[in-house]
């Protein structure tokens, strides 16, 4: 058997759930015996059969990603409750199962998933959307990429009408309807709470400020999630300033972005330009924005082919 059929052999072998007792299950997905399988990829020693040694990995590989899942998202958690939450993320991760290198990853079809599954959310699956999409954010955020920032100088001879502005990879910009930034950052402060006591408490303290935040009425709540200094930060926004960014993001021009968001604004006429003014102050000093690239092509004689090389000025 060849290295690469043995390898894929045994990543589905390792990748196929566990049954309602976390045990190996009989058979395989394709029907076939999970013994049989076994003894296909590994072998047995004076301990244990090849269907012993292959559970270990089975089981070991199901108690990593459930653990890994329930840690990047204690907020969705929250708001399910333990025993939905871990009923949930099995069936996710066996409809949307690891295909990245590293765990980071597992959640990020969460969002998608539970909107296309709503009887996971029961009563509070708004508010569970809104809680799964701020963690993805804040995940994204953590880690995601960073571009050159915009300088002063970069804007030399822009006009508004023609500036696009882009910005940080790692900036999420999201319109919710519950104030899950509040309470992610209460159900953390509990978790950090290691005291067997204590947490007994806490889980109550949960319970409770969940349920409160769960009989709200939905209202806007515009919520950009960033970056700075290695931390990550959850900052509202008025609705005015989600709207430039928002239009921004999706390629409008400065004048284009300003325009329609103010254009059906509250704020006076007298004072928009001092309040777009001290948004774009704030949002260039946390680095927002990125350096406007310039393409140059390239020809590569090898390949009789053209390549963009992309720099900054």
């Amino acid at each position: 058997m060849k290295l690469l059929n043995l390898q894929r052999r045994m990543a589905r072998a390792v990748m196929t759930p566990l049954t309602g007792s976390e045990r190996m299950r009989p058979v395989s997905p394709d029907g076939r015996s999970m013994r049989a399988v076994a003894s296909q990829i590994i072998k047995p020693n004076d301990r244990l059969t090849s269907f012993d040694r292959l559970e270990i990995y089975n089981r070991q590989y199901w108690f990593r990603v459930l653990s890994a899942f329930a840690e990047d998202f204690p907020g969705v958690r929250a708001v399910l409750g333990g025993r939905r939450f871990d009923a949930m993320a099995k069936a996710y991760l066996i409809d949307c199962p690891s295909q990245s290198f590293t765990l980071r990853n597992l959640g990020s079809c969460l969002v998608n998933w539970l909107e296309k599954h709503p009887t996971w959310g029961g009563e509070r699956q708004n508010l569970a959307v809104d809680m799964a999409r701020l963690e993805w954010a804040d995940i994204e955020a953590f880690d995601g990429k960073r571009e050159p920032s915009l300088k002063p100088e970069d804007l030399a001879g822009a006009t508004p009408a023609k500036l696009r502005l882009r910005l940080q990879p790692y900036v999420t910009l999201l319109a919710l309807r519950y104030p899950v930034d509040d309470l992610l950052l209460e159900v953390r402060r509990d978790s950090d709470d290691l005291d067997v006591a204590s947490n007994t408490f806490s889980e109550r303290h949960k319970r409770k400020r969940v349920s409160a935040v769960a009989k709200l009425k939905p209202s806007p709540i515009f919520l950009a999630v960033h970056r700075l200094d290695e931390d990550v930060y959850f900052r509202r926004l008025d609705r005015e300033e989600f709207a430039i960014l928002s239009a921004l993001h999706a390629g409008k021009s400065l004048n284009a972005a300003i325009e329609s968001a103010l254009r059906s604004s509250s704020i006076a006429a007298a004072d928009r330009a001092a309040r777009v003014e001290k948004w774009f102050h704030t949002w260039s000093a946390l680095g927002w924005f990125c350096r406007p690239q310039k393409y140059v092509v390239t020809f590569h004689t090898q390949t009789e082919s053209f390549g963009r090389a992309k720099i900054y000025e």
